[in-house]
């Protein structure tokens, strides 16, 4: 099951299959695809699990295991993976609040967020070398991108899991938050985030943004009427 809350231009999808530790299954891809649908406009998006023991613990290997042909899998693959881009390409800046473990496509999901806040008692993973295959999703070249070719190799082949001090240090969670601060920590953050200015700063880091482009979405922002009243509020306080 997939809950989408919609509340004053956050959007928060929540995975929620306490049965399988909230892994993916088809069913699962189907209603992240109409949830992100539904999530379009969103000033942020937030992706969870639900409960506190599981963020997503990857594929729902009971249900996959039915899939025994190359096109078959490559099939899942392709589709779980267009998901991931899905939610890496939100124009919004987009949290994945790991409230518990992210273990090999849980991980995956969680580095196609743009920011990853984790409580503290948490572990990930990119394990799915420990059954013999790799990640399917993206998750290898993203997490590349985040921690460098030669250290994501290392992490991803021999499927090691790392406590939460240890991923922020590489850089593979941005922040960490006890667990009895976790759920107001991560809405708090996701809300500050949720503003033109930081949509606007997300697009500007998109590949193939210019120098002129990227003025050119700062000035939209100076000329609107949000600029002004801040400015006019910024100048009041140091009177």
């Amino acid at each position: 099951m997939i809950d989408l809350e919609l509340d004053d231009g956050l959007a928060v999808i929540t995975i929620d299959r306490p049965e399988a530790r909230n892994a993916i299954s088809l069913a699962t891809m189907g209603e992240l695809e109409k949830a992100l649908d539904a999530a379009a406009g969103a000033g942020a998006l937030v992706v969870r699990g639900a409960g506190d023991r599981a963020f997503v613990s990857g594929g729902d290997l009971k249900e996959l295991a039915a899939l025994r042909t190359e096109d078959e899998a490559t099939g899942m693959a392709l589709r779980m993976r267009q998901i991931c881009d899905r939610i890496a390409d939100f124009p919004a800046p987009v949290v994945a609040a790991l409230n518990g473990h992210a273990l090999g496509g849980g991980a995956e999901v969680a580095v196609a967020a743009d920011i990853r806040v984790a409580a503290d008692d948490i572990k990930i993973g990119f394990t799915q070398s420990t059954l013999a295959i790799m990640p399917a999703w993206g998750g290898a070249e993203r997490l590349a991108d985040l921690v460098g070719r030669g250290r994501a190799l290392l992490l991803a082949g021999t499927g090691v899991t790392l406590g939460a001090a240890e991923a922020e240090r590489l850089g593979l969670l941005d922040r960490v938050l006890p667990r009895a601060e976790f759920d107001a920590g991560w809405r708090a953050l996701a809300r500050s985030l949720a503003t033109p200015p930081a949509r606007a700063i997300k697009y500007v880091m998109s590949d193939g943004v210019g120098a002129e482009e990227s003025a050119r979405t700062f000035a939209r922002l100076w000329v609107a009427d949000e600029h002004w009243a801040a400015v006019e509020r910024a100048t009041k306080r140091t009177r």
